[in-house]
């Protein structure tokens, strides 16, 4: 993390705690009622990291099951755990 508090980079596929701790504070950044487009995950995650790539941040989300999406990608939201 910067002194802002943004994630400066992604960590290597060896360090999964890490990873999870990053998608964890990243996700608490989503209202959890809100359908958010793929342009407004990808504006908020920018808000959050440095590293220019939310596109991978928003796979790993939604790959994790933190984040659920329409098949056709148009709407993306916290998904809920039951």
């Amino acid at each position: 993390m910067d002194e802002e508090g943004k994630v400066m980079q992604w960590p290597s596929r060896k360090k999964k705690n890490s990873q999870r701790l990053i998608l964890e504070f990243l996700l608490e950044k989503f209202n959890t009622t809100i359908k958010y487009s793929e342009i407004e995950v990808n504006e908020l995650l920018n808000q959050h990291h440095t590293f220019g790539d939310p596109a991978l941040l928003r796979r790993e989300l939604f790959e994790k099951k933190m984040l659920s999406r329409t098949i056709d990608c148009r709407a993306y939201w916290v998904k809920q755990n039951k």
